[in-house]
């Protein structure tokens, strides 16, 4: 999920190491911040790229709807659209079925982070994407068992959200417990979202039109 163009190499490495096959490579939605990975890992394995239906993109990809499974043997994958980071968001519900029936944790891209939440001005409408973004999470996040650990795509150092820790995991428990942004009503959430003003990312236009594969 979400593989950097510099990382390609250590997934095929990590992935032979352990008699495993790429099959699926999901980005979570468009980067701002980096040179996605995906297309370049799929052309490296043979594996289907896939994206949120919604992505507007330049290139052929395998699209994603809200609440469809990916049954990849043991494990299953849920598909969660939760817009507002981006309109093309996704998080991801993984169940490990050799551990039970109930899900095990949620990779949650860019939707949110340990002790915060993905900023919502990049695609701009930043008031109209808060208040999506307050709806996904409180719809399609917040509503899942408490015990679900989270795997956010960054941590402290990236531009992607405010006040983000350096601990790269959590659970949903302690975020609804401890995470200041998600203990806000809805008004309130877009206006400490649209009132923080964050630096863009270095080269964002760059990256964005080669994560969309519009480099020309």
């Amino acid at each position: 999920m979400d593989p950097q163009a510099s990382d390609i190499d250590a997934y095929i490495q990590f992935a032979e190491s352990r008699g495993m096959k790429i099959t699926h490579v999901i980005d979570t939605h468009i980067q701002a911040d980096h040179l996605s990975g995906g297309r370049s890992l799929t052309e490296k394995t043979g594996a289907n790229y896939y994206l949120h239906q919604s992505a507007r993109v330049a290139f052929a990809f395998t699209p994603l709807v809200d609440g469809q499974e990916l049954d990849l043997g043991n494990v299953l994958v849920q598909v969660l659209h939760t817009p507002g980071h981006t309109p093309e968001s996704i998080c991801l519900l993984v169940t490990d079925k050799t551990r039970g029936p109930e899900p095990w944790f949620l990779l949650t891209g860019d939707t949110l982070f340990v002790g915060a939440v993905g900023r919502p001005d990049l695609p701009g409408h930043a008031r109209e994407s808060a208040a999506e973004l307050y709806d996904s999470l409180k719809k399609k996040v917040l509503s899942l068992p408490e015990t679900l650990e989270v795997y956010p795509t960054h941590f402290s150092g990236s531009v992607c959200g405010a006040g983000m820790s350096g601990k790269p995991m959590s659970t949903l428990a302690f975020e609804k417990k401890w995470n200041p942004t998600l203990r806000l009503d809805r008004e309130d959430f877009i206006e400490v979202m649209t009132r923080s003003v964050l630096p863009r990312p270095a080269e964002m236009v760059t990256i964005l039109r080669t994560n969309q594969g519009r480099e020309q």
